[in-house]
């Protein structure tokens, strides 16, 4: 009895923490460049005495869905869509370099080319700054220019972008790495869209059927428990001493 309280306690955490993953990607379906994550359990034999007739769910660590999402033109300047498996370089707020999907940019107040939430934009050569006034573009090969007045546009700096030959790992703060921790070099065949941005790759549908199934999975796993303590009540009963 023991066993199936057991069994169906981690069965029913496994299927919470599949709920907060497909709850956190249904929040991001509109998130720019959102790369949904991915979660799976395999069954793992309980080792003991006698037959292993009894299994526990162990987490698996998938990764995310390295699928692209959808490309929508904006006009706007400075918005970027990455083609293929090209990331743009930012900085991160603890100072390392970190992957990003998400081509909103803007520039700030000290005329740094910056992210939608205010992260510096790595160049090959560091960060990217336009003089005062300038009106800058982006070219398909991340090659940022700026004019200012009627001069004519001048090359400024390039966009690092990489191309990741190698699964990046998400981090707590949403941005992707090297798995080994290490920055990757840039990537001179690298190309961009300008003017567009590509949006999340979560299917709503899909991941709204995924919550109800895993709702009914934690379901059948409550009522495994009710009646284990069903049957322990039961048992007890039998065993008291006539009164």
């Amino acid at each position: 009895m023991d066993r199936l309280i057991y069994l169906s306690m981690a069965g029913a955490k496994a299927t919470m923490q599949r709920q907060e993953v497909l709850a956190n990607n249904l929040a991001n379906v509109s998130t720019t460049g959102f790369r949904a994550e991915l979660q799976a359990f395999r069954a793992v034999p309980v080792q003991g005495d006698g037959a292993s007739t009894r299994v526990y769910a162990l987490e698996s660590t998938v990764g995310h869905n390295e699928q692209g999402g959808v490309v929508q033109s904006t006009g706007r300047p400075l918005d970027v869509a990455m083609k293929g498996n090209a990331w743009l370089a930012v900085q991160a707020l603890d100072g390392t370099e970190a992957y990003t999907r998400a081509g909103a940019l803007d520039v700030d107040a000290e005329g740094n080319l910056v992210t939608a939430n205010g992260l510096p934009v790595q160049g090959e050569g560091g960060p990217i700054t336009l003089p005062a006034g300038a009106t800058p573009t982006i070219a398909p090969d991340g090659s940022v220019s700026a004019a200012v007045g009627n001069a004519p546009p001048q090359v400024i700096g390039r966009l690092k972008l990489v191309t990741a030959e190698a699964p990046l790992t998400r981090g707590t703060d949403g941005l992707f790495r090297a798995a080994d921790g290490q920055d990757l070099a840039g990537d001179p065949t690298a190309r961009l869209q300008d003017g567009a941005l590509e949006g999340s790759n979560v299917s709503a549908v899909e991941t709204m059927v995924a919550m109800i199934s895993a709702a009914r999975q934690f379901e059948q796993q409550m009522k495994a428990l009710q009646g284990a303590e069903q049957r322990d009540q039961a048992g007890q009963r039998l065993l008291a001493p006539p009164t």
